[in-house]
């Protein structure tokens, strides 16, 4: 499967923007997908999970309460709507999919995600 996120760009603190990763190939409700993310010198770090199956989610802490991961079957697509946008949260946004069930403790594991999108920036500045 090869997948495309979309959707970055510049944003001043506070802003909202979604993210969009599309597949093609096979239909996105047969992964787990995730988004995360890569701050200029910094390791990548995860952001947020859906689960094939009973579409459990996780989200990193720093995130939390701000960040929602929706997916749509019919589009064929999962999102990443981010909310009050910090300068921290400037970084390269990847999206990430596996045709496996993790379990949930393995849901934050790069290592785990077979499938990866090239990329989307994302700039929190005034």
């Amino acid at each position: 499967v090869q997948l495309q996120a979309s959707g970055g760009g510049l944003v001043q603190p506070g802003g909202s923007l979604r993210l969009s990763c599309t597949a093609s190939g096979r239909t996105f409700s047969a992964y787990t997908t995730a988004w995360f993310r890569q701050a200029p010198g910094k390791d990548r770090e995860f952001v947020a999970a859906i689960r094939r199956g009973d579409s459990t989610k996780r989200y990193a802490d720093s995130v939390k309460g701000r960040f929602t991961t929706s997916s749509d079957n019919a589009k064929n697509a999962v999102y990443l709507q981010m909310n009050s946008l910090k300068p921290e949260d400037t970084a390269v946004y990847y999206c990430a999919a596996t045709p496996r069930g993790l379990i949930t403790s393995r849901l934050r594991e790069g290592n785990e995600y077979e499938f990866w999108g090239q990329g989307t920036l994302v700039t929190v500045s005034s």
